[in-house]
C-alpha cells in the first residue's frame, strides 16, 4: 500500500508538472495516504 501512495504522489506531481494543478487529484492522493497511515497504526497495534 505504500508503494502505491508513493507512485500515486509521482503520478500525480508528474501531472502537475506537465498538465498544471489538478485539486482532485491532490485530495486523492491525500486519502490515500491517509487510509495508507490507518493501515500501518492498525497493523503495528
Amino acid at each position: 500500500m505504500g508503494v502505491l501512495t508513493v507512485g500515486g504522489l509521482v503520478m500525480v506531481t508528474a501531472y502537475t508538472v506537465a498538465l498544471g494543478s489538478n485539486g482532485w487529484l491532490w485530495f486523492g492522493w491525500v486519502v490515500l495516504g491517509l487510509i495508507t497511515l490507518g493501515m500501518v497504526v492498525s497493523r503495528s497495534t
